[in-house]
């Protein structure tokens, strides 16, 4: 990727990427995705957040915005010093906590909803587990296309009770989550998203059962299924 130096802070105010480290070929996000992504997690006044792959917070502060003083969010990040960085700009917010380390083991609580700013090739009991009733997570599942870039669709789960509910959002690009990517998994994945499969994604079924002809990614401990 290619980043051009700006002298005016209003160049910052378009639709485009902010590098954070350009060794690492770490930025920010594009605006207009994250917007969609994070209107897509509802949240109200006097919710608790949980947004795992924070960078540095710019993204986190709109949340803690959104969900107010009666509010909270949680965030994490992997890279130490983007953490450390982060909490410095949320010095003065009382109700942001920000945790260094890999998102996918950090227990944040019961949230009402999750956005994870990184792609994965499996979902983790544990985010299923702190979303409260009619929770929202909107995680990205990609297959991994460089060391540190996967492609797939950006995808809305919903709490009801012991069901998830799922829909597709967007195509998406992202960097890859350190953590939450194996072969097995990315195989799997990868075949449903060449078939197109996976766009007929309505449900995680976390019940034990069989492969069954609405399992688009089959797995002993969870179901990416086509069943309502």
């Amino acid at each position: 990727m290619h980043y051009t130096p700006v002298e005016d802070a209003r160049d910052l105010y378009h639709n485009v990427v902010v590098v954070l480290d350009k060794a690492r070929d770490i930025n920010n996000g594009q605006p207009s995705a994250l917007a969609r992504w994070i209107d897509a997690m509802d949240l109200k006044s006097g919710d608790r957040a949980y947004h795992i792959g924070c960078g540095v917070g710019y993204y986190t502060a709109m949340m803690a915005e959104v969900v107010g003083a009666a509010g909270s969010v949680a965030a994490s990040e992997l890279q130490a010093d983007l953490a450390a960085r982060a909490r410095e700009n949320f010095s003065s917010y009382s109700n942001v906590t920000v945790h260094a380390g890999d998102g996918a083991v950090i227990d944040p609580g019961e949230c009402g909803a999750i956005l994870v700013n990184a792609g994965v090739n499996r979902i983790p009991a544990l985010w299923l587990d702190c979303l409260r009733d009619g929770g929202r997570l909107i995680v990205p599942l990609t297959i991994t296309t460089t060391p540190t870039i996967g492609q797939g669709l950006m995808v809305k789960i919903v709490r009801r009770g012991e069901r998830y509910s799922a829909e597709v959002m967007t195509f998406v690009a992202i960097f890859s989550c350190g953590s939450l990517r194996d072969p097995e998994s990315d195989a799997a994945l990868r075949k449903a998203l060449a078939g197109g499969a996976l766009l007929k994604l309505k449900s995680l079924r976390r019940d034990v059962h069989d492969p069954c002809d609405t399992c688009l990614v089959h797995g002993a401990q969870m179901c990416m299924s086509a069943a309502d």
